[in-house]
């Protein structure tokens, strides 16, 4: 309890890298079925409706409406970075390549933050910090290539080109996401914070929801007992406890501490995609994950 008491940042990631395993195993089946804009305009409303009963219980207000403009300014951008432009891109390589694979890519996230912070506040990039991201690097390109036996040898990806694209077009949305939200958080209460995040991340999947002609997937997710029932799992494990956690911690924490310890979601997702899916982990697959994760701790040493 000392421990706890005494890096509650700390402590907040780590909880939110194991809500995160939830959602991702949760999200994966619900895409496959009714796509990723379909899937993540139910995850943010019943994300919404819980954070929003949270919130009236704790502060007595439905609405972030003591939220100052600053706040809403940035944490708009930041909803619209991590949610529509994040997870728009992260939901389809779920559908591509799986979560497991998905959450291995995911680990360039707190490089991207790193970099993202340098772009936007001055934030310096160290020789260290670059070692790390290509430990980064190295982890995930040894989980993804393989030898192709049908030629000389050369390495191949084992995985389709657009799920990998798909996945660091995710990381970077998260990534962009993270660091708006640290801009914008200030004072302010994380989980008002994440309600005003998750309106802005409404607002724009409901646009591309018409624009796309997604809303029969809705219709259709919101009749399917199965369907429903995961994505109320991966969003009360996701935009519920997952991201407002991660606010906890950026809150109490160094933003690069934080992304490292979320950043073990890959080593996590192992257990239970063997366990529960019987999938097959090789073992390039499982020193990769651990490789980039030992990268991305590296990065913020």
């Amino acid at each position: 309890m000392e421990i706890i008491n005494g890096h509650p940042g700390e402590f907040a990631a780590l909880l939110t890298a194991i809500f995160w395993t939830v959602s991702a195993l949760a999200f994966e089946s619900a895409t496959l079925k009714f796509g990723s804009v379909a899937v993540n305009i139910l995850k943010l409303a019943s994300g919404f409706i819980f954070l929003t009963i949270l919130t009236y219980l704790r502060r007595g207000l439905f609405l972030p409406s003591d939220a100052g403009a600053q706040n809403w300014l940035w944490l708009t951008l930041s909803g619209f970075a991590g949610f529509v432009f994040g997870d728009l891109f992260l939901f389809k390589s779920y559908a591509v390549i799986g979560s497991r694979f998905s959450m291995l890519i995911m680990t360039l996230v707190p490089p991207m933050t790193a970099l993202f912070g340098w772009i936007m506040v001055g934030e310096r990039l160290s020789a260290l910090n670059l070692l790390g991201m290509t430990i980064t690097f190295a982890g995930i390109a040894m989980a993804i290539l393989t030898r192709d036996g049908n030629s000389n040898g050369r390495l191949v990806m084992k995985l389709e080109p657009a799920g990998i694209l798909y996945a660091i077009g995710g990381a970077a949305g998260q990534a962009l996401g993270l660091v708006l939200s640290k801009i914008g958080l200030k004072d302010y209460d994380p989980f008002s914070a994440t309600q005003i995040r998750i309106i802005s991340g409404l607002a724009g999947f409901a646009i591309l929801g018409t624009f796309m002609k997604r809303w029969k997937h809705v219709a259709d997710a919101v009749t399917d007992r199965n369907g429903i029932k995961s994505i109320l799992l991966g969003s009360f494990f996701g935009p519920f406890l997952g991201v407002s956690f991660a606010l906890i911690s950026v809150k109490f924490t160094k933003a690069g501490i934080a992304s490292t310890i979320m950043a073990l979601t890959p080593v996590f997702i192992l257990l239970p995609a063997i366990i529960l899916y019987k999938q097959k982990v090789t073992l390039p697959e499982l020193a990769g994950a651990v490789i980039s994760v030992c990268g991305v701790t590296l990065f913020f040493i």
